[in-house]
């Protein structure tokens, strides 16, 4: 059975992609602190700043794709913190790091050589793996580090059979983007006037483009704007 794996699954961009792939009869994991509410999808409890867990979660992962005729890794879940270059706590920046790039990381290592051939391992980025506003600091280090885990991804898997990309959503209508703006209408209208259509975008639009790119090897090593044509700054 083909097969999707996704981290932070329960909210926002990983729940639309789990729901994506159920739709296209894919066997669905979630691997996050919370379950994800939709139905069909199998929750491994995980936190992703926890080594032990992330090895405890691959193990059951490793029985669950022996035989998988494909398998997509979507390396979704990420932690927002608000800071900056001046007021950034070493801890808090470990922190981010640990959740955002040293656990795909840990995943990586023990799942990549199960993967049989035609599977991919995707990334997803932010419009900030390319760029940089205030007061994200550690968010945009992570993601800039993102953008590189891929590239360097891409060209260690030659060969292999294995495609990977790096999908960089604009401002999508998530929780955790809600949460950043602190909840405020207001912030929110601004931030949908940033591009030419005048709203924020739609999981289910990110989701769509992550199961597009697994299912075409073509664009391997790519990064693939989603931002509804994000005005310049």
């Amino acid at each position: 059975m083909n097969t999707a794996i996704i981290t932070g699954a329960s909210v926002g961009i990983g729940r639309a992609t789990a729901e994506a792939f159920l739709a296209d009869g894919y066997q669905v994991f979630n691997l996050s602190r919370r379950p994800c509410p939709v139905p069909g999808v199998a929750n491994l409890a995980c936190d992703l700043a926890s080594p032990a867990a992330i090895t405890l979660a691959c193990h059951t992962l490793e029985a669950e794709i022996v035989g998988a005729g494909s398998v997509a890794l979507v390396h979704n879940a990420s932690q927002m913190l608000k800071d900056s270059a001046g007021h950034c706590d070493s801890g808090a920046l470990r922190q981010v790091l640990e959740t955002n790039v040293v656990a795909i990381n840990s995943i990586n290592q023990q799942l990549l050589p199960r993967l049989p051939r035609s599977s991919s391992v995707l990334y997803v980025g932010s419009t900030l793996s390319e760029k940089a506003v205030p007061g994200s600091f550690s968010y945009v280090v992570s993601k800039h580090a993102q953008l590189g885990m891929m590239r360097a991804t891409c060209q260690d898997l030659m060969g292999s059979g294995l495609h990977t990309a790096l999908i960089c959503p604009g401002f999508t209508d998530t929780e955790m983007l809600r949460t950043h703006l602190g909840g405020d209408p207001s912030l929110e209208r601004m931030f949908a006037e940033m591009n030419s259509f005048g709203r924020l975008i739609d999981p289910a639009e990110i989701a769509e483009l992550i199961r597009w790119a697994h299912h075409n090897p073509v664009i391997n090593g790519s990064v693939l704007h989603a931002n509804l044509g994000q005005k310049e700054s």
